[in-house]
């Protein structure tokens, strides 16, 4: 849907909802991969109001991660916590308005953490990224906290081996497979030493960096504004994230020199923080770790194949392909 034709179906949506006259305006696209986000504001004789819609993408299914009631189920959940998060305002599957399903949350001002060069989580101090990190765990620990039967929408939990296996068909298909080498092994190692008993209950599915909104201030502490993205949310073992959100942090799971990535706070910090914030011991969190640096080494194989066939083409992959190797060399070293 092109911007034009978006800002002529907001125009009748916002006046059915406000239940008067209003003008749209302002109607952009947001950035980002995941889904088809849109940005807009509502001018109202109060003042003006900012939003953000969410669509499916076009000539796809409406499941899994194009399903986007998923994520109003999730965040429908959060309502009442102290989880930072954006509310849902209207959302529905009638076809009427958009010819698909689609939600309407409040549009945030601040920013993702960016940590690259010249970027500005890149200028904070040790303090800040540490108070940052205490934001963020404890935000996890309460999403992990959530009743997920409040969630019924979500289905059912995903079993721990499904979670190692359901990557063998990206593993078929991914590109460079001799980067890969030593994947099977990963994957035999997971599968015999899979966790028993890991907590079960609603999980982010995509738990990192450029998913964590804060108001980005640049004196004092940033805050946290919401978990954003939610495109990958499940039932299953919520120390997916803890595992997520650490191999992203992990400088020995990646490349170093031109496949450098620049990290936010260590592995063990972020465990700590997340282990204070639940209250509670938590087994296995290395198995979660490398579980992550696995799934990440097959999605960048299996991306870069896309990437060089045409078939979504982001050059970025190229550069993180040098960290598949080493992101199962961490998973391996991580399992023992």
């Amino acid at each position: 849907m092109d911007l034009a034709e978006l800002e002529s179906r907001l125009g009748p949506f916002c006046a059915a909802k406000y239940g008067r006259a209003v003008r749209v305006f302002d109607v952009h696209t947001m950035p980002g991969h995941a889904g088809f986000s849109y940005g807009f504001s509502v001018a109202l004789g109060s003042g003006i109001e900012s939003w953000f819609i969410r669509l499916p993408p076009p000539n796809v299914n409406w499941r899994g991660t194009a399903d986007v009631l998923r994520q109003v189920e999730a965040l429908n959940a959060l309502d009442g916590t102290e989880v930072p998060h954006c509310s849902v305002r209207w959302s529905g599957k009638d076809l009427d308005w958009f010819g698909c399903p689609y939600f309407v949350v409040p549009k945030l001002d601040g920013d993702v953490i960016r940590l690259g060069p010249g970027e500005w989580a890149a200028a904070l101090s040790e303090q800040q990224c540490a108070d940052m990190g205490r934001q963020v765990m404890t935000a996890l620990a309460g999403i992990h906290k959530v009743d997920a039967t409040q969630a019924p929408y979500l289905g059912e939990a995903v079993p721990f081996a499904e979670d190692v296996e359901r990557w063998d068909r990206f593993y078929e298909r991914a590109a460079d497979p001799e980067l890969l080498g030593r994947a099977p092994d990963c994957r035999r190692r997971l599968l015999d030493t899979l966790p028993t008993d890991a907590p079960v209950g609603i999980f982010h599915g995509d738990f990192q960096t450029s998913n964590l909104f804060f108001d980005a201030a640049v004196t004092g502490t940033p805050k946290l504004l919401a978990v954003i993205d939610w495109e990958l949310t499940g039932i299953g073992a919520t120390l997916n994230d803890v595992g997520w959100i650490c191999t992203f942090s992990d400088r020995g799971a990646w490349a170093k020199g031109t496949g450098e990535r620049p990290m936010f706070l260590d592995p063990e910090t972020l465990m700590a923080l997340y282990v204070e914030a639940y209250g509670d011991r938590l087994p296995d969190l290395n198995w979660f770790r490398a579980l992550a640096a696995y799934k990440f080494a097959i999605i960048t194989g299996f991306n870069l194949s896309l990437h060089r066939r045409g078939k979504r083409v982001d050059p970025s992959w190229e550069v993180t392909a040098l960290s598949m190797a080493p992101l199962i060399d961490r998973a391996l070293e991580l399992l023992g």
